[in-house]
């Protein structure tokens, strides 16, 4: 598998990323999901606190003993929960992530996480002092490296601009375009941009066809215009499945297309579906078939 790097930070990530939220609860499951991964040369693993109330976090961490080396490690930060309260509430201040921090490493089993995210963020954070947080922690040694995860480009601009941050994960597809707008402002400001929803809640898949029928609606698709989006591209695509994963690696911006997995058979799916080859004219003409929508909010 080829790698990229993240920015100019020196960490080559596998093309595909292994996204960790969809993981079942079962350490024997996640086992055979992550050797496979690493078989297929996969390094990068991205995981946050917030999922499965932080073990997920925990059921890598046990996974990962004794490979720490093999792994490009990424977490999140910035959803706090509260003792006796239900759901989470936004903390992006320092306090809160140097705090954090801690229960990450403990939960994952190491000294040190190579890429460590904002989960998130508004503009009504005070950003210094976030970006003051990951600095703080990045000379202690204990994160290599740090990024942020969101869809909001003034939040991502303010973010990039401010801070040596290397990484922006964003959701991006055939059939979400919106942050292509925003690929060079990311790139002019030395960060990549790993992706997320890469295949689209499947529906870039070969049950894109079957999920579609049960879908409303996806990004700013309504319910008719999906659906026919969606046959035109399965009837125009060799493999549905490769030309996605095709689609957003031509873009050099990105370093990683992250792949959820539940199985180590859907994660087989993905990686031979990478394999496969995609011609250039495939890749050159299927984004006449999709609609380049734009972010129509947080853009100042």
């Amino acid at each position: 598998m080829k790698k990229r790097e993240l920015g100019n930070s020196g960490i080559y990530v596998s093309e595909l990323g292994l996204g960790c939220m969809s993981f079942p609860d079962d350490l024997d499951e996640v086992k055979n999901i992550i050797d496979v991964a690493l078989e297929a040369g996969i390094n990068f693993f991205d995981t946050a606190d917030l999922y499965a109330d932080g073990k997920n976090e925990s059921l890598v961490g046990d996974v990962m003993k004794g490979r720490r080396d093999k792994i490009i490690l990424a977490t999140k930060v910035g959803n706090r929960r509260s003792p006796g309260e239900d759901g989470w509430h936004w903390d992006a201040s320092k306090a809160y992530i140097m705090e954090a921090v801690k229960d990450s490493l403990r939960r994952l089993g190491t000294d040190y996480i190579d890429l460590y995210q904002l989960h998130g963020g508004t503009m009504e954070d005070n950003v210094s002092e976030t970006i003051e947080a990951f600095e703080a922690l990045k000379k202690e040694g204990v994160i290599r490296q740090y990024g942020i995860s969101s869809i909001r480009p003034n939040v991502i601009k303010r973010f990039l601009m401010n801070s040596s941050a290397i990484s922006v994960m964003m959701q991006y597809s055939l059939l979400d375009r919106r942050p292509e707008e925003w690929f060079p402002m990311i790139r002019e400001a030395g960060a990549s941009v790993i992706t997320r929803g890469t295949l689209a809640k499947g529906l870039l898949t070969d049950e894109g066809l079957t999920r579609v029928r049960k879908m409303d609606g996806f990004v700013a698709y309504d319910s008719e215009a999906l659906k026919s989006t969606v046959d035109k591209l399965h009837e125009s695509a060799k493999d549905m499945h490769a030309l996605a994963l095709a689609f957003n690696l031509k873009e050099d911006a990105i370093a990683s297309a992250l792949i959820g997995a539940s199985s180590k058979e859907q994660l087989l799916d993905s990686i031979v579906a990478y394999e496969k080859e995609v011609e250039q004219s495939e890749l050159s003409s299927v984004p006449q078939l999709t609609e380049a929508h734009r972010y129509e909010q947080h853009r100042s």
